[in-house]
């Protein structure tokens, strides 16, 4: 497999992605499984360091984990019963209608939708769920002093730094994912927020793992965290003290949709 086979934005920096990415609530998997009539196996699709998976491992017995990259699968976190494989979307390897749930999360505004859908319902029990998640731009909580200096530096760098080099999928993330074909029996879904506490270089870790970040630095050849890194001091005080960041989670569930 090569990467031309797929819209590739992470294998470079699959260990800072692994470092550098905000985790998903527990309660959010908790849910995913109340959905659920049977708890035997997931496929967590394009899974990159395997944070989905280990949130669903908890609440099935098994998980099948892949995603286009190797790289990403090799800086994935083992685990005894979450097996990590080396595949695109459209070609899993489960086995026709045997997984009770299927997610996909932060990813699917890079796959094709229609081989992908396909492949969901193949492997799908019949009545199986679905379901897809994305997050947008993060703040700091609103009741952190710093939150008048800081979050106007997070909505400068996101569009106006970077803001003219993040591909063209971005527009899903920013649409949360309403702009996506959904072929299943859709059901309403409570809200989720991810939080993190982190010191300043922590943020600016994250910063750096951004598509638009990477494509900017090898444009142009320079680093635009580091463009504003005086700024960001700043704003944040003591790069040591740990503020809570806020990311709205956006999520999409539905059941297999049943030809009739």
């Amino acid at each position: 497999m090569s990467a031309a086979d797929f819209a590739d934005h992470f294998s470079g920096h699959a260990g800072d992605y692994a470092r550098y990415r905000p985790t998903y609530p527990p309660e959010l998997f908790a849910y995913l499984a109340a959905r659920c009539p049977s708890h035997e196996l997931a496929w967590d699709c394009a899974t990159g360091n395997g944070q989905a998976a280990l949130g669903l491992v908890e609440h099935v017995d098994r998980v099948i984990a892949t995603d286009a990259s190797a790289e990403q699968i090799a800086a994935a976190v083992p685990h005894p019963r979450v097996t990590y494989a080396v595949a695109r979307a459209r070609e899993s390897p489960l086995e026709d209608a045997t997984a009770d749930l299927v997610t996909v999360a932060q990813a699917l505004h890079w796959i094709d939708p229609d081989p992908f859908f396909a492949e969901v319902h193949r492997v799908l029990k019949s009545n199986g769920v679905f379901a897809a998640w994305t997050y947008g731009l993060f703040h700091l909580a609103p009741d952190d002093p710093a939150a008048d200096a800081v979050d106007p530096l997070i909505e400068t760098f996101y569009n106006d730094r970077v803001g003219p080099y993040w591909p063209p999928e971005r527009r899903h993330i920013e649409a949360e994912y309403q702009s996506l074909p959904f072929p299943f029996d859709e059901r309403p879904t409570p809200d989720f927020t991810l939080t993190m506490d982190w010191a300043l270089d922590e943020v600016l870790g994250y910063l750096r793992t951004w598509s638009a970040t990477k494509r900017y630095l090898r444009d142009r050849g320079d680093d635009p965290v580091a463009a504003m890194a005086s700024d960001w001091a700043g704003a944040w005080g003591d790069p040591a003290t740990r503020r809570t960041m806020h990311w709205p989670l956006h999520l999409r569930v539905g059941h297999r949709a049943v030809k009739k």
